[in-house]
C-alpha cells in the first residue's frame, strides 16, 4: 500500500479544513462550486479506467462464491444499513441518507490489499470487482429511491442527472479508451501504473471546492457528527460475523472466506461521495458523512485483517 493510500482517509479531512478555511474568502466560496463536477468526472473516469474488466468471466466461474458475495453486498447490505439508519439516524436527513449512500456501495479498490495481507485469495476478489462496480452504478439510484425517496431531500431528476453525468459518462469513457487501447498492452500497464494515484488526489481538490462553498453549514452542525460513529461500527461488526458464518455455512476455504469478508466490509466512499457532492450539493453534512466514513473504516478493516490472520493461523497451528 502506497503512503498516499495508508494516509486517504487523513488527506480528505485535510481537505475539509482546508475547503472550509478558504472559503471564508469570498471570491472562492462563489466559484468554488463551479470545479466539483469536472473534478469528479476525472476521478471517476481515471478510476475505472483501472477496474480490471476482463476479469468477469473468472468471477462468473466461481458461481458460489459470486452470488454469495452479491446477496450480502446487494440484498442484506442495504436492509440492514437501512434498519440502522431508521434506529440511530431517523432525525436528521443528512447523516441518514450520507450512512446509507456509504454502505450501499462496495468497495472496488483498497480491499484487495487487505485481502491480500490476510492472506485471503486476491485473483478471487479482483475477478468479483468489476461486478461490484457495475452493481452499484445500477443500483445505488434504486437503493436511494426506495430508503431515501420519503425524506423530502432528494430530487428525482437531480439524482438521475448527477449520476449519469459522473457516474455514466466516465465509466463509458473509460471502457471506451480500454477497448481502444487493448492492443497496446504495456502502454496501458505503463499508464495506469503512473496515474492510479491521481483519483484520490483529484477527490481531494473535490473536497476542497465542495467544503469552500458550503463549509458554513458544516460548522454550524458539528455536534451532529458524532452520532454516525456508531451505526458505523455496528455495520462492520455484524457484518464481519456474518459474512464469516456465511463462509463457513458454504463449507468455503479459509482464503475464500477471508476474500468474503472483506469483499462485503469494505465500503466505495469516493463513488459514493461523488454522487453526494453533485445530487446533495446544497447539503454538505451527507458529504461530511461520507468523509468519516472511512476515517473509520481504514483502522477496522485493519484490525479485521489481524482477526482473520490470528483465526486462519489457529486454524492451521
Amino acid at each position: 500500500m502506497r503512503v498516499i493510500e495508508k494516509l486517504y482517509s487523513f488527506i480528505i479531512i485535510i481537505a475539509v479544513f482546508i475547503g472550509i478555511g478558504i472559503g471564508q474568502v469570498e471570491l472562492i466560496k462563489t466559484h468554488a462550486e463551479s470545479f466539483i463536477v469536472p473534478l469528479l468526472v476525472t476521478m471517476l473516469y481515471i478510476t475505472f479506467l483501472q477496474v480490471p474488466i476482463e476479469q468477469y468471466k473468472k468471477a462468473f466461474r466461481n458461481v458460489t462464491f459470486t452470488y454469495t458475495s452479491v446477496i450480502i453486498n446487494f440484498i442484506w447490505t442495504p436492509i440492514f444499513a437501512w434498519l440502522l439508519a431508521l434506529l440511530f439516524l431517523a432525525d436528521n436527513p443528512a447523516l441518514y441518507i450520507g450512512f446509507i449512500m456509504l454502505m450501499v456501495t462496495p468497495c472496488t479498490d483498497w480491499y484487495l490489499i487487505f485481502t491480500k495481507i490476510a492472506k485471503g485469495n486476491v485473483a478471487l476478489s479482483t475477478a468479483i470487482l468489476p461486478l461490484n462496480l457495475i452493481l452499484q452504478v445500477i443500483l445505488l439510484p434504486i437503493y436511494l429511491l426506495i430508503f431515501v425517496g420519503s425524506t423530502g431531500v432528494m430530487n428525482l431528476a437531480t439524482l438521475i442527472q448527477s449520476i449519469f453525468i459522473v457516474l455514466i459518462i466516465p465509466l463509458i469513457a473509460a471502457f471506451l479508451t480500454t477497448y481502444l487501447l487493448k492492443n497496446k498492452q504495456q502502454f496501458t500497464e505503463n499508464l495506469l501504473s503512473r496515474i492510479n494515484v491521481l483519483p484520490m488526489i483529484i477527490l481531494s481538490f473535490a473536497v476542497v471546492a465542495m467544503f469552500a462553498s458550503q463549509g458554513q453549514v458544516l460548522l454550524e452542525n458539528l455536534d451532529l457528527m458524532w452520532k454516525i460513529t456508531i451505526p458505523i461500527l455496528i455495520f462492520f461488526a455484524v457484518n464481519f460475523i456474518v459474512s464469516q458464518k456465511i463462509g463457513q455455512f458454504m463449507k468455503f476455504p479459509s482464503p475464500d472466506k477471508v476474500s468474503l469478508s472483506l469483499t462485503t466490509l469494505a465500503r466505495n466512499s469516493p463513488i459514493a461521495l461523488a454522487i453526494a457532492m453533485t445530487a446533495f450539493i446544497d447539503q454538505p453534512l451527507i458529504a461530511l458523512t461520507l468523509v468519516i466514513g472511512p476515517l473509520l473504516e481504514l483502522p477496522i478493516l485493519a484490525i479485521i485483517t489481524q482477526i482473520l490472520l490470528f483465526k486462519n493461523k489457529g486454524k492451521n497451528g
